[in-house]
């Protein structure tokens, strides 16, 4: 049985012996020659930068909560962390690490658990 393949235009072909990532399926394009699929690594850094906005928005979500008791019991210094902490989720799909990201592999290790917890990419 032939397992066929399609990339993010709809060509369809035979799958070939190495598949990509399955976490940018919507990046696959085909290489030069047709014979094998890469990662369009433009629109791979799209799609990774969507699912940080997806996770980091239940994380602003609890922040929110954060900074609000912080703001009732009049706590600069816990406000204070609970902006830093937004901000970081914030710029979290801008970072640098992302831009410079020229593979795969490295755009996967670009996700900072520090700010977003666990890398759905592991």
């Amino acid at each position: 049985m032939t397992t066929m393949i399609q990339d993010k235009d709809g060509k369809t072909a035979a799958a070939p012996s190495s598949t990509p990532d399955r976490h940018f399926r919507n990046a696959w394009v085909w290489n030069a020659d047709q014979t094998a699929i890469a990662e369009d690594i433009t629109e791979a850094k799209k799609i990774f930068q969507d699912k940080i906005r997806e996770v980091r928005g239940p994380l602003l979500d609890a922040e929110d909560v954060v900074y609000m008791k912080a703001l009732e019991a009049d706590d600069a210094s816990a406000k204070t962390a609970s902006v830093a902490k937004k901000k970081k989720l914030r710029d979290a799909p801008a970072a640098s690490a992302i831009t410079s990201a020229d593979t795969i592999d490295k755009l996967k290790a670009a996700w900072d658990e520090s700010v977003l917890g666990a890398s759905p990419y592991k």
